[in-house]
């Protein structure tokens, strides 16, 4: 009874009301916070507080939502306890642990923390998705639609090789390297052009023109897919709340 209680109050649900929506607001507050340290290069005595308040409250979580790990899976009964730590939600949040604990451990003069271990607190953003409904719902839109998306990502990345190939022979002497035309035509393809690489001949800008053309159709699709299955979901929610 009791870890069914406890299941109820780490879980996001739409009836989540009282001290579990608060439970979850501060979590999500702390997701944020645990990130401010990335806003500054120089190390400052009250983050290492507010990174062990971050650090406790993740670690507490973790352990509860390991505890209830059977209730969340009931058909894999007691397997679910040795299961959990394996899956993609707890090695998410077992990430975005380990470079809090890390600041902790640097402050103890343990070991000396890389700036590029700290990029990994960027992984607790990903926790929102056990404590935010929206982020849930786009989650579960964008997995529902994800054979739609992974055919626009191919042909995206198809277009981008072929773009790239064809401008990498015809300007051999503007492109040095493939990568180079790789970069040209990412860039193109998302209409963002910097400016910094560009063709000098007319079939080049031809074919650039053409890039960014279809760029915007690309784009746009994964944009439109998403936001229709978002609303279908919403829709959907709705009519099963009334």
């Amino acid at each position: 009874m009791f870890r069914q209680r406890l299941y109820s109050f780490i879980c996001i649900r739409d009836d989540t009301q009282g001290w579990a929506r608060l439970y979850h607001r501060c979590m999500l507050v702390l997701i944020f916070v645990g990130l401010i340290p990335l806003l500054f290069k120089q190390e400052h005595e009250l983050f290492l507080w507010t990174d062990a308040a971050v650090a406790f409250m993740f670690i507490v979580d973790y352990i509860l939502r390991w505890l209830t790990a059977d209730l969340r899976n009931p058909k894999r009964g007691i397997l679910a306890f040795f299961l959990y730590p394996f899956t993609l939600p707890a090695i998410v949040d077992l990430l975005s642990i380990l470079p809090t604990i890390t600041v902790l451990n640097n402050s103890l003069r343990l070991f000396r923390l890389s700036r590029a271990i700290r990029i990994l607190r960027l992984i607790s953003v990903f926790r929102m998705s056990h404590h935010s409904r929206n982020m849930r719902l786009v989650l579960q839109t964008i997995l529902e639609a994800k054979d739609s998306l992974i055919a626009v990502c191919y042909l995206s990345v198809g277009y981008i090789l072929l773009s790239a190939l064809l401008i990498f022979n015809l300007e051999p002497d503007t492109f040095p390297s493939f990568f180079d035309a790789i970069y040209w035509a990412t860039v193109s393809l998302t209409t963002v052009g910097y400016g910094d690489i560009y063709p000098t001949t007319t079939i080049g800008r031809i074919i650039a023109m053409f890039s960014s053309f279809c760029g915007i159709a690309l784009i746009a699709l994964p944009a439109g897919i998403i936001t229709a299955g978002y609303m279908n979901a919403i829709q959907t929610k709705i009519e099963r709340n009334h």
